[in-house]
């Protein structure tokens, strides 16, 4: 498989994008070290190739920083796990902008209200960090937890989406 890689400028700081060859988010985060987030692709969706080009989903994150905090919604993902993960994930784009879950509530969510573990472990696997918005999941306290690409990129998300959901 060929995938494409885009790196564009958000105020968060560079946001590198992967997707396949269908346009399918395969994963994205802050960073741009290539490398790094190719790393977090499942094994068996990591591509062979990966060249540089033009991503639709760069295009709905423009809007989203843009103040469309919903530009994001209709972007196609694709992610392997195990059938946990993939229901966790399904859920996570539910959870709406402004609207954070905590760590407890996001397992209930899932029907196991006592696997706040494992509702922690999805979002830490969650490859399409802001397309499968696990920003969105917060500690209990309302404290922001933990976060793949850093605690400052976190917090932003989470005060764009509250100030514009």
């Amino acid at each position: 498989m060929t995938a494409a890689i885009q790196t564009i400028d958000t105020p968060d700081g560079a946001l590198t994008i992967l997707a396949d060859g269908a346009g399918r988010v395969l994963a994205s985060g802050w960073t741009s070290d290539q490398a790094a987030l190719l790393a977090r692709v499942h094994p068996q969706l990591r591509p062979e190739c990966v060249s540089p080009g033009r991503t639709d989903a760069a295009d709905a994150a423009r809007a989203y920083y843009a103040g469309d905090v919903h530009a994001i919604d209709a972007v196609t993902v694709h992610q392997r796990g195990t059938a946990l993960q993939s229901a966790g994930w399904a859920q996570l784009r539910r959870i709406a902008p402004g609207h954070p879950l905590s760590y407890a509530q996001f397992a209930a969510a899932l029907g196991s209200p006592q696997a706040v573990r494992a509702a922690a472990s999805i979002c830490a696997r969650n490859a399409p960090a802001l397309f499968v918005p696990c920003h969105r999941v917060l500690r209990a306290d309302g404290s922001l937890g933990g976060f793949a690409w850093g605690l400052d990129v976190k917090q932003s998300l989470l005060a764009r989406e509250g100030r514009d959901a």
